[in-house]
């Protein structure tokens, strides 16, 4: 007989207290259940029950038994949920947590297309620079930005951008441009408080030299494009990842600072919950903004897409 069919019979029966039950709940007859548990044990060349005339338990090797029955069987039945949702359409609300500058100009192009791609999806998306709990607050999906903390959550990474040192024209002409790093400490700095390095820049020279610059400005805000505007207006140098940027560059509101400075890259990623598989929601929507994003350079990051 078939080990499952063995094994389901036997797990049934304890559960139940019974064979009358398990033939019950396994859509069978009494007869049958009690056949295949035979089998079980003539195959295992043990006693797994106590049969009396009142009730049916489990011996101390079927207790034993039972656990590692009861371990295969939902890893059976994972294995065909898997299958199952490979099949299925995606359908259903995928919560989507973005920041805002990201999630404005990268993310919110790609939902409108595909939503007419999927029919019988739906997308609650907050923008927001916080850094939320996945699990806690109930998201499927983050868009994180920068390095990833070690935690329980899978990620996919969907690109890279360039982190550039800006200014305004106005701001040049009134203090001059910085001609090396050291030069930094005499200007006025907007910091983005978001940073994982906090109240610092980490810079690498032309010549390799990693260097930190301690940021205090009159300017610090938690989001990126609120610095973009700030450094347009004159008020001083921002360090901004390139999709932020927009065509400020190509049109001039604002000039690279210290161009020859090896720019740091910026990790791009889809982070969600770890489980034992991924639902066709959230696998299609990440395959989706992967294909979007697949052979982006660092400095096609200006343009939106």
């Amino acid at each position: 007989m078939d080990r499952l069919s063995e094994m389901e019979a036997f797990v049934s029966v304890v559960d139940q207290g019974g064979f009358t039950e398990a033939a019950r709940r396994l859509g069978m007859s009494k007869s049958a259940v009690s056949k295949h548990v035979a089998s079980l044990e003539d195959r295992l060349g043990a006693r797994l029950l106590n049969r009396t005339t009142r009730r049916v338990s489990p011996t101390e090797i079927g207790l034993i038994y039972y656990d590692r029955a009861m371990s295969v069987l939902n890893h059976a039945q994972e294995a065909d949920d898997v299958v199952t949702a490979l099949q299925e359409a995606p359908r259903g609300t995928l919560r989507l947590s973005a920041p805002v500058s990201f999630g404005t100009s990268h993310i919110a192009p790609l939902v409108g297309q595909f939503l007419l791609d999927h029919p019988e999806m739906k997308i609650n998306m907050e923008l927001s620079d916080k850094f939320v709990d996945l699990v806690d607050e109930g998201f499927d999906l983050a868009i994180r930005i920068g390095s990833l903390p070690d935690s329980s959550l899978r990620a996919r990474k969907l690109g890279e951008a360039g982190g550039l040192l800006v200014a305004a024209p106005s701001y040049i002409e009134k203090h001059g441009a910085p001609e090396r790093i050291e030069d930094l400490a005499s200007h006025t700095l907007l910091h983005y408080s978001n940073m994982s390095t906090g109240n610092f820049w980490r810079l690498t020279s032309p010549t390799g030299e990693e260097r930190q610059v301690r940021v205090g400005g009159p300017l610090t805000a938690n989001n990126g494009t609120a610095l973009r505007i700030a450094a347009e207006a004159g008020l001083g140098i921002a360090m901004q990842p390139s999709f932020i940027l927009g065509d400020a560059l190509q049109t001039g509101k604002l000039v690279q600072v210290l161009p020859d400075l090896a720019n740091p890259l910026i990790s791009i990623y889809a982070v969600y919950p770890a489980g034992q598989f991924v639902q066709p929601k959230l696998r299609v929507f990440i395959d989706h903004l992967a294909a979007a994003f697949k052979g982006r350079t660092p400095c096609d990051w200006f343009m939106p897409i």
